[in-house]
């Protein structure tokens, strides 16, 4: 069974940090290029980052470049995103996914595109 299990997000002031974490199991985690998406209070699936199955090459939207970083430790299966300078527009449930291919870099909001998602974590940013 795979499993994609995020945590790590909660109530933070505009300009705070938050760390949020993926823990994976059931598949070759090393094999994958690995992705967050969020979905904002009435709005669809955003892609926000992408991180090769090396960890060695990231991807980021607009949005989030120079504020979050995406990475991944390999041993534990385990993938991260690091927030920073939230704003409050950063609102939103965060969700880690698994795309269908091995190796292959997904950067896309459909939901289609990935095999998994996991049941993601509620990042609120507010004062």
């Amino acid at each position: 069974e795979i499993v994609l299990a995020e945590s790590g997000g909660g109530l933070v002031q505009p300009g705070g940090s938050l760390k949020l974490s993926c823990a994976t199991s059931g598949f070759t985690f090393a094999n994958y290029a690995m992705t967050w998406l969020r979905q904002s209070p009435g709005k669809g699936l955003e892609w926000v980052s992408t991180v090769d199955d090396e960890g060695v090459s990231t991807f980021y939207t607009d949005s989030v470049k120079g504020r979050f970083t995406i990475s991944r430790d390999n041993a534990k299966n385990t993938l991260y995103l690091q927030l920073n300078f939230l704003k409050t527009e950063d609102t939103a449930v965060y969700f880690c996914a698994k795309p269908r291919m091995v190796h292959k870099v997904t950067m896309s909001s459909n939901r289609y595109e990935y095999q998994y998602l996991g049941q993601g974590t509620l990042v609120t940013v507010s004062s």
